[in-house]
């Protein structure tokens, strides 16, 4: 769950803690989006893909997955070589969920409210989603207490130096 990852002796404060040379902290919605794409303003990384005949080859979805969480490197990766950025998990963001990007943050940094909503952000869609909504700009949100089988992280990596890396 997001909860697991971020909370207070998460998953995160407990990796911070071991590795007191570097700093690590889930994406915002928006870097999470600019790293999927990879310079690329298709409909999915890898192109357009109308005739959706080439997303066997990048994305695990609910026709090709035999309904079930793979390991990840088996599809091929974005430009940048980044895998399973489409299908596969959702990912946890650290952004709160807002219906639509107006008064978003325009630098890259997480969208945040204060207090914090109640729903987080979830990106890239999950092997029990058809291939059609698998598009880079997915969205989807989760209770932060939720933890599924589909649902899984990644996390952005900066020098323990500075407390936060530079957006984008």
């Amino acid at each position: 769950s997001w909860n697991d990852i971020r909370g207070t002796n998460g998953f995160l404060d407990k990796l911070n803690a071991a590795h007191p040379g570097n700093g690590f902290r889930l994406p915002s919605e928006a870097e999470w989006e600019y790293a999927c794409r990879a310079g690329t303003t298709t409909r999915f990384y890898w192109g357009d893909d109308p005739g959706y005949t080439v997303i066997n080859d990048y994305a695990w979805y609910d026709g090709n997955s035999s309904s079930g969480t793979k390991e990840v490197g088996l599809k091929l990766p974005n430009a940048w070589g980044l895998h399973d950025m489409s299908g596969n998990v959702w990912e946890w963001c650290e952004d709160d969920w807002h219906d639509t990007y107006t008064g978003a943050p325009d630098e890259g940094s997480a969208w945040v409210a204060s207090p914090r909503s109640t729903s987080r952000v979830l990106r890239g869609g999950s092997w029990d989603y058809n291939y059609r909504n698998l598009r880079s700009a997915v969205r989807g949100r989760g209770l932060p207490g939720y933890g599924g089988f589909n649902v899984g992280f990644r996390v952005v990596v900066f020098p323990a130096s500075r407390k936060t890396p530079e957006p984008g």
